[in-house]
Formats: structure tokens, sequence, C-alpha cells
């Protein structure tokens, strides 16, 4: 549970090693295991909603930044049309991030209740 996206373990991880090359960026992301850990701590203390984020979190961290920050902004109101929010709904899906997949379908469906979808 204590180790970098890449799987190398924390205590692997120092100055001494960034500045002899030996860490790479994956080595210091965060681990989806690390998140589902965290998700389970927000549940036992009774925050289920910060325990979907961090769910949510752990499989946003296959996809690469900028697909994310894609993703982010499609999200804003008045971004995207109700098919967009749903395609990227099954695309999500398809990549395995059923629970992203389920908020971008409730975004098409609240944005539209709301007016908040692109005109």
């Amino acid at each position: 549970m204590t180790r970098g996206y890449s799987g190398k373990p924390l205590e692997d991880i120092s100055v001494d090693a960034i500045g002899r090359g030996e860490v790479s960026p994956d080595d210091v992301r965060i681990h989806p295991e690390t998140l589902e850990h965290q998700a389970r701590v927000a549940e036992a203390h009774g925050n289920p909603q910060l325990a979907a984020n961090f769910r949510r979190a752990a499989e946003l961290t296959a996809l690469p930044e900028d697909e994310i920050m894609r993703l982010y902004d499609a999200l804003r109101p008045h971004r995207s049309s109700a098919a967009e929010l749903r395609d990227i709904a099954a695309g999500l899906e398809g990549r395995g991030a059923t629970l992203n997949a389920s908020l971008f379908r409730e975004a098409a469906e609240v944005y539209e209740r709301r007016g908040l979808l692109k005109k």
C-alpha cells in the first residue's frame, strides 16, 4: 500500500534517489490501492461521499493527465451536451472506469433538469 504507481516502495524514493535519476514520475504518482485504502478509512469515519470520491479517483489513475483535465472540463456547466456526457460515460465504462461512467450519466440527467447543458 505504500508504493508509487510504478510499484516502487516509498522508502526507495528520496531526494538522493531523485538526484541520481532513480525516480520517475510514475514512482511518485498515487497508486489506486492507496486511494482504496483512503476510501475505506473515509467510510469507517462515516464519510461515504469522500469514499466515493477516492474510488473514482482510483479509477482515473490509469488515464493520462490531459484526458483527466478534458473530463473535468466536460463536467463544467454549459460545456457539454447530454449526448456528449453519455458518450464520455460509455468510453469510460469500456475502459473499466464504471464509477466515473455512472457520474457522467448522472451529470447528463441532472444538468438536463437544471438547464446546465451546452446550448
